[in-house]
């Protein structure tokens, strides 16, 4: 299992295990973190697990693929350099410990 911490718009944090091979969407479903509501299921066709990511989690993370890119554009209040869709990030155990942040309200 891999630790992730998802901290709400409003502060609240939650350190959850999620286990390799899931999706970090997948994680915060499982787990009823709020600010997650991943309508699509995981397709990479709404933008609705929208996040930030910690900075020094940032260049860890496999780059963006046009697709997710693409769907950033409907995220709400995206940011060039941290925002990614959860759906799109594979859990692996060079993960461990991921810090990200939700933003106030997803598209």
């Amino acid at each position: 299992m891999v630790k992730i911490t998802y901290v709400e718009f409003n502060g609240q944090a939650h350190v959850v295990d999620v286990p390799a091979g899931a999706t970090v969407m997948e994680g915060a479903r499982d787990n009823d973190i709020p600010g997650i509501e991943a309508d699509c299921g995981g397709g990479c066709s709404c933008a609705t697990c929208h996040a930030y990511i910690d900075l020094s989690w940032v260049a860890k993370l496999p780059a963006k693929q046009p697709m997710e890119e693409d769907m950033l554009d409907f995220a709400y209040a995206p940011d060039p350099a941290r925002s990614r869709l959860t759906c799109q990030i594979k859990v692996n155990g060079a993960l461990d410990g991921l810090v990200l942040q939700l933003p106030e309200r997803q598209a």
